[in-house]
């Protein structure tokens, strides 16, 4: 038997006010429509539901039988369309985002912060993951999207946006002050301790093929997990380092750490936005990868 919920939504407003016209105020409805709608209702049901008199309604035992059924998933429906409108006006949701160390330190950490200031109702998790391990991430469905640093290699499906371009510079502690003043190609690195960051690393990869395009090879005496970690081991003058400029701005300015300079050219890189487009985003993922995707931003995507 088919009834239309539209039936039982108005049977549950006239037995909980116990009068049809309160019920067709709430609803916004007039009070020959509800009449209708409970005589069809009862009808169908083949039984009777009210007990009417001038002062209203009461409910025969048919009748307290259903609204007690009818009144819990009323309010669950009730609920959930509270919920609902709450997380479409940007009041309640969450956000899952895998990052990178360093698009999270020279990038997203800013937009973060301007989005839970105009949206603190948001709920935001944050992941930290190399790029290979970000992208896998949202290919797998466990965040909404990532941010990630170039070089990337996006899988079937994903579509890359490139958010902003950074640069990298190298970098040592004050014991290096005197080498500030020269010039030193890739090749003469091999004469003084480096630090990178560990083998899985795309970063990593990204100095590699660097340091083989001129005739170098990388050779790191000390690996770090992480681009902080490369900058405390590098103000503990334990050697020098590539790092985001961003990142050494701060302690190049202060005198902590000083610049080398190269002969090569160091190629720019990219913060990037990776994300599923087959997936759809809650209201507030969307809004955010919105806030995120600029007009003019470049994207790649893989089909």
């Amino acid at each position: 038997m088919y009834v239309d919920w539209e039936y039982y939504k108005i049977f549950y407003y006239v037995a909980k006010y116990q009068n049809f016209t309160k019920a067709a105020r709430v609803l916004g409805n007039n009070q020959p429509n509800i009449t209708h709608s409970m005589n069809r209702l009862e009808s169908q049901l083949n039984c009777v539901l009210f007990i009417r008199s001038n002062r209203g309604v009461t409910l025969t035992p048919e009748g307290e039988m259903l609204y007690s059924r009818i009144a819990s998933a009323a309010v669950q429906i009730q609920d959930a369309e509270e919920e609902l409108s709450a997380s479409a006006t940007l009041e309640h949701g969450a956000i899952s985002i895998s990052a990178t160390e360093t698009a999270l330190n020279i990038y997203l950490s800013e937009k973060l912060r301007a989005f839970h200031t105009e949206y603190p109702g948001i709920r935001l998790r944050i992941s930290n993951h190399s790029t290979p391990q970000a992208v896998q991430a949202v290919r797998n469905g466990e965040v909404d999207f990532a941010i990630i640093t170039t070089p990337a290699e996006v899988e079937n499906g994903l579509k890359m946006v490139e958010l902003m371009p950074f640069y990298e510079v190298l970098v040592g502690g004050r014991t290096f002050t005197a080498l500030a003043s020269q010039t030193l190609s890739l090749k003469e690195l091999a004469g003084y301790p480096l630090i990178c960051l560990n083998e899985e690393s795309m970063t990593r990869s990204f100095y590699r093929q660097l340091f083989l395009d001129h005739d170098a090879v990388l050779r790191p005496d000390t690996e770090a997990a992480t681009t902080d970690q490369m900058l405390t081991l590098v103000k503990s003058e334990l050697g020098l380092a590539f790092m985001p400029e961003p990142m050494a701005a701060p302690l190049l300015a202060s005198g902590e750490l000083v610049q080398l300079h190269l002969q090569e050219i160091i190629p720019s890189r990219s913060i990037c936005l990776v994300y599923d487009h087959h997936r759809p985003l809650n209201t507030a993922a969307r809004k955010f990868q919105q806030l995120l995707t600029k007009a003019g931003a470049r994207s790649t995507e893989r089909k």
